[in-house]
């Protein structure tokens, strides 16, 4: 296990790398211990199993080996058995429990939870062969990741995610930045509408974020303050290539979520 990113603020670690199911997951424990929270990403090549339909992945799987065998694209497939596989032993490691034991849910919606292991929370997100894990004991946590260099402008989604406020400050910026900016604003609401629960149903153009170089928070859509102190965003780059937010609330400060 090793960090292949800049660390973020006190509350996160990560992200740290997960080379496979039989690296050490110390640093991953420590991480939660210190901080309360990690993020953890892996290659896919590093967790897809050599056959997506192997009996023996059925105890790993558990209630998702039904779902995985509806599932008739093989590529599709392996992906989902990757990121379920580490996000079982992410959850393990910091449970002190075998993969295997680590029973996911799905809310409506389709937003995994560990069952019978609260406080932990969890939050799953791959693009390409990236796979990302965030794992919080503190609140709620939602993750999300894109390539860096993933075409959005000039498609009409600037348009169709991003407040009045936040295209001004599109606008404001040298060309060269604009596609990049919005791969970051595009992660980070992905992350905070998975944190409350709420997914793509969630309306983008409702909420927004300032610009890179300010402390972050969630902005109304004229660009004024909106949430408090009780949200932490953070947003980094991956392996040079994937631009990675994660959205952390703090539990006991009020604020409603979805289901």
């Amino acid at each position: 296990m090793r960090d292949t990113a800049e660390p973020g603020p006190a509350a996160f670690a990560g992200p740290l790398r997960a080379a496979g199911p039989t690296a050490s997951w110390t640093a991953v424990r420590r991480a939660v211990g210190t901080h309360g929270s990690v993020l953890v990403h892996a290659r896919l090549a590093d967790w897809a199993p050599p056959d997506p339909e192997a009996p023996e992945l059925a105890r790993l799987l558990g209630r998702d080996h039904a779902r995985c065998r509806e599932l008739t694209h093989r590529g599709i497939k392996s992906r989902f058995v990757a990121s379920r596989l580490l996000l079982k032993h992410v959850a393990g490691a910091v449970a002190g429990l075998p993969p295997e034991a680590v029973e996911l849910g799905y809310r409506p919606g389709g937003r995994p939870y560990l069952r019978g292991l609260a406080p932990l929370d969890i939050s799953l997100s791959h693009t390409e062969d990236l796979l990302l894990v965030g794992l919080t004991r503190r609140g709620w946590i939602g993750v999300d990741a894109e390539a860096r260099d993933r075409p959005m402008l000039g498609l009409g989604t600037d348009v169709q995610v991003c407040t009045p406020h936040e295209l001004r400050m599109l606008a404001a910026m040298a060309e060269e930045r604009r596609n990049g900016a919005l791969v970051r604003l595009w992660t980070l609401k992905e992350a905070y509408s998975k944190a409350i629960g709420q997914g793509m149903r969630f309306r983008f153009t409702g909420f927004g974020f300032g610009p890179e170089d300010r402390n972050v928070s969630v902005l109304r859509p004229d660009g004024t303050e909106g949430r408090g102190e009780e949200w932490m965003f953070h947003t980094c780059v991956v392996d040079r290539a994937y631009t990675v937010s994660v959205a952390l609330f703090e539990a006991g400060t009020g604020g409603p979520r979805g289901a």
